[in-house]
């Protein structure tokens, strides 16, 4: 059963082991959340280097267990199986978090798909029973939550602090707070101005 966490992962020691297309996904998916990763690989696709590498550091090498003893998060994504299993269970044994791509009872942790929108996060997980299903699902959802959502939940954030600071009564505040998402990004721009006038 996995549980789902949401984590910061900015100041978090994150490896990947892998430098062909799935570890070069799984790296897009932590930069995205301004993560610094180290991929370590004795060769990398063309698409590696095209990465911030502010945040992507690119180690040209075979696994070697150094590389991964000062690390919190570690995905093992090479297409060695007996490779990425000694990564899964030395990671166990040391108390990281450890994906490995190629097998889930290894793992003990999954990267789900999401769709991201500002503070907006929405991850859809399958459990690794059907990424197609996932996939689906997140079209389905960026459909419905497009790009509007990012200054929305910005703007909803920000009226939602004025009436915490506010509003001593709980049930007022909670009523309040309640009727919020019920409204439009143009009423709630509407409420935001007059509160800060």
């Amino acid at each position: 059963m996995i549980y789902p966490i949401n984590i910061k992962t900015e100041d978090m020691g994150v490896v990947i082991i892998g430098g062909g297309e799935v570890g070069y996904r799984k790296c897009v998916n932590f930069i995205n959340f301004k993560t610094n990763v180290t991929v370590i690989s004795p060769e990398f696709i063309d698409e590696f280097y095209k990465l911030d590498r502010n945040l992507v550091k690119l180690v040209k090498d075979n696994y070697k267990e150094e590389y991964i003893n000062d690390s919190f998060i570690v995905v093992a994504a090479t297409n060695n199986k007996e490779i990425n299993k000694e990564i899964g269970l030395y990671c166990r044994n040391n108390s990281k978090l450890v994906n490995v791509v190629d097998s889930i009872e290894m793992s003990n942790f999954t990267t789900p798909s999401y769709v991201k929108r500002g503070d907006l996060l929405i991850s859809i997980s399958t459990g690794g029973k059907s990424p197609s299903l996932s996939s689906k699902i997140k079209k389905e959802l960026e459909d419905k939550y497009d790009e509007s959502y990012e200054e929305y939940t910005r703007v909803l954030g920000e009226v939602r602090k004025d009436i915490i600071r506010k509003y001593e009564k709980k049930s007022e505040k909670k009523e309040m707070l309640n009727r919020l998402v019920e409204l439009s990004l143009e009423e709630l721009k509407a409420i935001s101005e007059n509160h800060i006038k």
